[in-house]
């Protein structure tokens, strides 16, 4: 079970730096979502800064676990925030569905986590 908590802390971990860091970095394509879900580009970069975190933190919670939950929920609570940013600017279903899956996602690394610890 200690595996698949790994490939998922990995993988999470992975999905989270690659949509942190262009916010970071305040990335044209960033800006535009951002602008798009009425987000100020000092909250949107604050955000990336939390996924970036967030990413690093699961990963290291293969060694500290509570690090890892911590990391976990946070992210989770990211997403929840992300779904309803795009809610409210009356986006698509399909654009909506990253945002819970990695939500989903994040909640079962979570679980896992708790599990193994």
């Amino acid at each position: 079970m200690f595996i698949t908590a790994a490939v998922v802390a990995v993988l999470l971990g992975l999905a989270f730096l690659a949509a942190g860091v262009p916010k970071v970095a305040g990335q044209a394509k960033a800006v535009a979502q951002a602008d798009h879900l009425l987000v100020p580009h000092a909250v949107n970069r604050l955000i990336g800064c939390l996924e970036v975190l967030g990413a690093a933190g699961v990963v290291a919670g293969l060694w500290l676990a509570w690090l890892g939950s911590a990391a976990g929920i946070g992210l989770a609570l990211l997403m929840v925030g992300a779904v309803g940013a795009h809610v409210r600017a009356k986006d698509p279903t399909k654009a909506i569905v990253p945002a819970l899956t990695f939500g989903v996602i994040a909640v079962v690394y979570v679980v896992l986590r708790a599990v193994t610890a």
